[in-house]
């Protein structure tokens, strides 16, 4: 009767993000009841291993006592301080100095905003109020990468490139430009690291030249391309890109929303990457998913650009929850669990994921195996030579999800058959090996699938 009446009421009043309306009303609502470490329980009893961490956001696993205890001190104390009219709290103050003390270069200037994609919004207004303090309004847009993710929220997902997000919506905006994702599975260069990022670099190049030199306010890059497949760049690709965008004095944002905090190994990804841009945006793995919070990281020489362009006068952008109290005060205990011996065991478990992921790859169904930490992919194709995708009629997305689901996993199952793994930093050897076991056992029974099998023999 709970659940029954759970899923009456999830279907009458509640909205799902990024979801088919008709068919999660058809499907009903999977609910969830407790977690601890990397495994989460449904109203039936059912224990999984969670293999995508939440929303890629749980990185230090369910279950921190000590988390909830800085939670809720934190709430007796002082549940909430504006950060409006030279206020400020503990919690915030001291977060803010810890990550810009561990941020790369000099990103020593954090705005704290609700989570990623209003963290991305920060940043066009940020950037469109630097260009006009330096005196070049004309400066107004804006390029990313297909495939990319930035946020749903109006500006971002113009900067987003997915179709969902932008079929019905009337977006991008026609300041908002991409150029092809290095996507070495599927370039047509093909997969030599140097060839694809001389192909980026002349495709950011002629972007920069059809909309004019004197035009372009910033770039936009994931480190690891998340929502579009976990498209994993070349070694260098990063390095190359922020080194062109400094040569034609255009801003370079690194979202970070998924890779930071331990995600790919580091704290942060562009320390891997060897590259400090003018800007980064996180979330998620901030908080481990324990409450919202997302931030902007913000470079020495944007800050003094933009505070000495405001003088006297108020830079006219905040939020309500900026610099909340207690999700400053979880931050704060979540970088001490991270440093305390998750990124560490972050690194051994994912060399375990990668070489787990690595030994499907003779399955007749997995056409490529890729990934940096614990953030990894494996692609299914109906052919290995030809790379041909699953038939769509198979319904890669929901099929596969629901039967990982059956086999006691979750992962991210996407519409082109890709199959996305962010497992929790604190996953154990035994969850490791679950998760790759139940993805054999997953594989193995979608071979079986008429559909597939005849897409194969074709």
């Amino acid at each position: 009767m709970y659940s029954n009446s759970l899923i009456e009421l999830d279907r009458a009043h509640l909205v799902h993000p990024v979801s088919s309306y008709r068919g999660h009303e058809q499907q009903g609502v999977r609910v969830l009841t407790s977690a601890k470490g990397a495994t989460v329980v449904d109203s039936r009893g059912r224990q999984l291993v969670d293999g995508f961490a939440g929303l890629w956001c749980v990185n230090a696993g369910y279950g921190h006592e000590s988390i909830v205890e800085a939670a809720a001190r934190q709430m007796r104390d002082l549940p909430y301080a504006t950060a409006y009219f030279g206020l400020g709290s503990e919690p915030a103050i001291r977060l803010a100095a810890e990550l810009a003390d561990r941020a790369p270069g000099d990103l020593n200037h954090i705005y704290f905003t609700l989570g990623g994609s209003d963290a991305v919004d920060s940043t066009v207004r940020f950037i469109r109020f630097y260009w006009h303090a330096r005196g070049e309004p004309q400066r107004d847009q804006f390029i990313s990468i297909e495939q990319g993710y930035h946020g749903s929220s109006t500006v971002g997902a113009g900067l987003t490139a997915l179709p969902n997000f932008h079929a019905g919506f009337g977006i991008p905006f026609d300041w908002q430009h991409k150029i092809p994702s290095p996507y070495p599975y599927r370039n047509p260069v093909g997969e030599d690291g140097n060839a694809i990022i001389q192909a980026s670099l002349a495709a950011l190049r002629a972007k920069v030249d059809t909309i004019g030199a004197n035009r372009v306010a910033a770039f936009y890059a994931e480190p690891i391309q998340g929502s579009g497949g976990v498209i994993v760049p070349p070694s260098g690709w990063m390095k190359a890109m922020r080194g062109l965008c400094k040569e034609l004095d255009i801003l370079f944002v690194a979202d970070e929303v998924i890779t930071g905090f331990g995600r790919t190994g580091p704290l942060f990804a562009c320390t891997e990457d060897e590259i400090v841009p003018d800007f980064i945006t996180a979330a998620k793995g901030l908080t481990s998913g324990y409450v919202p919070m997302g931030a902007v990281f913000m470079a020495d020489h944007v800050y003094q650009v933009i505070a000495d362009g405001a003088g006297t006068s108020a830079v006219g952008h905040g939020y309500t929850y900026s610099a909340h109290p207690v999700s400053a005060a979880v931050g704060l205990e979540v970088l001490k669990l991270y440093e305390g011996g998750l990124l560490e065991n972050g690194l051994r478990a994912g060399k375990r994921l990668m070489a787990g992921l690595e030994s499907l790859k003779d399955h007749p169904l997995v056409g490529d195996v890729r990934g940096r930490g614990m953030l990894a992919a494996i692609e299914l194709v109906a052919d290995k030579a030809a790379k041909t995708p699953l038939p769509a009629e198979a319904q890669p997305s929901r099929r596969i999800f629901d039967r990982a689901w059956e086999n006691g996993l979750v992962i991210r199952a996407f519409a082109n058959g890709v199959l996305g793994y962010a497992p929790p930093l604190c996953c154990t050897d035994a969850d490791i090996d679950a998760i790759i076991e139940r993805t054999a056992k997953t594989l193995d029974q979608t071979l079986e699938d008429p559909d597939i099998r005849r897409a194969l023999r074709n």
